[in-house]
C-alpha cells in the first residue's frame, strides 16, 4: 500500500508551467472579484510593460477599470505556456465581459468590453513565479465572407 501512495504522489508532481498557468488563473479569478492585492501579489516589484505601465500605473489601472464596471468576468483561451531557467512566458486569448458569468458566450457579448490577446512574461522571484511585463492588444476578429 505504502508503494501505491508513494507512486501516485510522485506522478502528481506539479511542473513550472503548471506553477505558472497558476499564476494566470489566479490574477483571473482575482479580477473576476475586484481583488487589487491578489493580482498585486503576482507582479513583480519591477513590473514594466511596453504600453508604459510600471507596478503602481498597473494599479492604477486595474483601480480605474473595476470603478468602471460593477462587473467583470474573464475567459482565457489558448493559453501556452514556455518557461527556460528561470523565465516564462504565457500568451493567451481573454475576452472580457461586465455581464454575469453564466457559462454561455451568447449571454455575454453585448455587455462585453472585448477580446484581448495577451503576451506575458515572468520571472521566478524568491521560488514564485511573478509577472515582470504584459503586452495586450484587442484582437482581430474573423470576418465572416457573404
Amino acid at each position: 500500500m505504502f508503494f501505491v501512495v508513494l507512486a501516485a504522489s510522485g506522478c502528481n508532481k506539479e511542473t513550472e508551467q503548471d506553477k505558472v498557468k497558476k499564476v494566470i488563473t489566479e490574477i483571473q479569478a482575482a479580477g473576476e472579484v475586484k481583488d487589487v492585492s491578489k493580482i498585486m501579489k503576482n507582479l513583480s516589484k519591477n513590473y514594466s510593460d511596453p504600453q508604459g505601465f510600471n507596478h503602481e500605473g498597473i494599479k492604477g489601472l486595474l483601480l480605474g477599470y473595476f470603478f468602471r464596471y460593477p462587473k467583470i468576468s474573464a475567459y482565457i483561451n489558448n493559453l501556452t505556456i514556455s518557461v527556460e531557467n528561470s523565465s516564462a512566458r504565457a500568451e493567451f486569448q481573454t475576452v472580457l465581459t461586465s455581464g454575469e458569468k453564466t457559462g454561455s458566450i451568447t449571454d455575454v457579448i453585448p455587455n462585453s468590453l472585448g477580446v484581448w490577446d495577451f503576451d506575458v512574461t515572468l520571472k521566478k522571484e524568491s521560488n514564485d513565479w511573478k509577472v515582470t511585463s504584459a503586452k495586450w492588444e484587442e484582437a482581430e476578429m474573423m470576418k465572416t465572407e457573404e
